[in-house]
């Protein structure tokens, strides 16, 4: 059993002592790294993450009286109690937004979704750039439209996918694309999931490190970051504004010739992340699929570069740890995410991982920055009812 099952049942515990209510289920939803494709999601580009075994768990009870009430059992997590009115956008803040904003999509997306009793728990780190606002949006969609009566198949998971994404930008107001919510509710396990945002059409791609003797290392560096500071929003608002000055619909149709048009140095920059970024995945994938995924590592280092120099989000403490990962003897290492903050991911040989979360452990303390998390992951599945 997972950290996050365990930490479910004491989710359950808390409905019992303090709502006096049996849970109808548990349901569950991973967090994600992105193997590559950053910042071009919502351009309507392509980008290959996975899902993580590590997920956010609602216990979840249905209500007739239309109240919806929220706990977590992070103790810094206000409860929140309001009624199916009360969750739109500018009525809810903090860690219930997410929650009670995806309840409202939902809503607006034509189910009929009942008041609810929730409780949630996570191990997906907070502010780590591994998406644990996604696995909470996942989760909490689908167990509402379960309890609303809805057969879980294809076409709902579309439909939960676009009302997830619509709670974060409305409700939360972080302008984020679809990659996140997409992966947490379509992934498959062992697989990377190529995602096509423009049209959110997927394709699974089977990634084989245990069979090459690979393993992705993921590196915390205990820096938050937050997507609704506004530099998040800065970085979408140049890419549109590329957008409109190159007459495109979306700028992930640009092309190298279509970089050096722009006149503005940061908006040429953005351009050329998001073009250079688009070209990277598909060679990622084309080597993946060939069976050379141990080839990856120089796509995963020009990813960083880009994003350090072009787009501008990487921070003090990625450029260390992506650093001395890659001294250590990774094959390749990149900052994944939002930015400003949160994970690093680098590809090793398995038989290098102590080395090298020692070297970058070591590195961190070196520089005075505060001590990274390191852990290795393995793709999961999507999310799912537990019990």
């Amino acid at each position: 059993m997972s950290g996050a099952q365990e930490q479910a049942e004491l989710a359950v515990a808390e409905l019992l002592k303090a709502w006096d209510a049996e849970p109808d289920g548990v349901w569950a939803a991973p967090g994600r790294v992105n193997l590559i494709g950053e910042h071009v999601d919502y351009n309507g580009g392509r980008c290959l993450p996975m899902a993580l075994t590590r997920v956010t768990a609602a216990a979840v009870r249905r209500r007739d009286d239309g109240v919806v009430r929220l706990a977590s059992t992070d103790p810094d997590a206000p409860s929140f109690e309001g009624t199916l009115a009360d969750l739109g956008p500018g009525q809810v803040s903090g860690w219930a937004a997410y929650a009670a904003g995806t309840l409202w999509a939902v809503q607006q997306a034509g189910v009929d979704v009942p008041g609810l009793d929730l409780a949630v728990s996570s191990d997906v780190p907070l502010g780590a750039g591994l998406s644990s606002s996604a696995s909470l949006e996942a989760a909490v969609a689908i167990a509402a439209a379960e309890l609303a009566g809805r057969t879980d198949d294809r076409d709902l998971r579309h439909l939960l996918i676009q009302a997830a994404i619509r709670a974060e930008n409305e409700v939360v107001g972080a302008g984020t694309g679809g990659m996140d919510q997409t992966v947490a509710l379509l992934a498959e396990e062992g697989s990377a999931l190529l995602v096509h945002t423009r049209d959110f059409r997927t394709e699974p791609v089977h990634l084989g490190l245990a069979e090459a003797g690979l393993e992705l290392m993921v590196i915390d560096t205990r820096v938050k970051h937050t997507l609704a500071d506004g530099q998040y929003a800065k970085r979408r608002a140049d890419c549109d504004a590329a957008a409109r000055e190159l007459g495109l619909e979306w700028l992930s149709d640009a092309t190298p010739a279509d970089v050096e048009r722009l006149t503005d140095p940061r908006l040429r920059a953005r351009t050329r992340h998001v073009v250079t970024e688009n070209q990277r995945v598909d060679a990622v994938v084309e080597l993946v699929r060939a069976g050379r995924v141990a080839e990856i590592g120089p796509l995963l280092d020009g990813s960083h570069a880009s994003l350090r120099d072009d787009y501008e989000v990487s921070a003090v403490e990625l450029d260390v740890v992506v650093e001395a990962a890659r001294e250590a003897g990774a094959l390749g290492a990149r900052m994944v995410g939002g930015g400003f903050g949160g994970s690093a991911i680098a590809l090793i040989r398995s038989s290098d991982a102590a080395a090298v979360g020692a070297a970058v452990v070591a590195a961190c303390l070196d520089r005075s920055l505060t001590e990274p998390g390191i852990l290795t992951v393995t793709s999961g599945p999507a999310a799912r009812r537990l019990s």
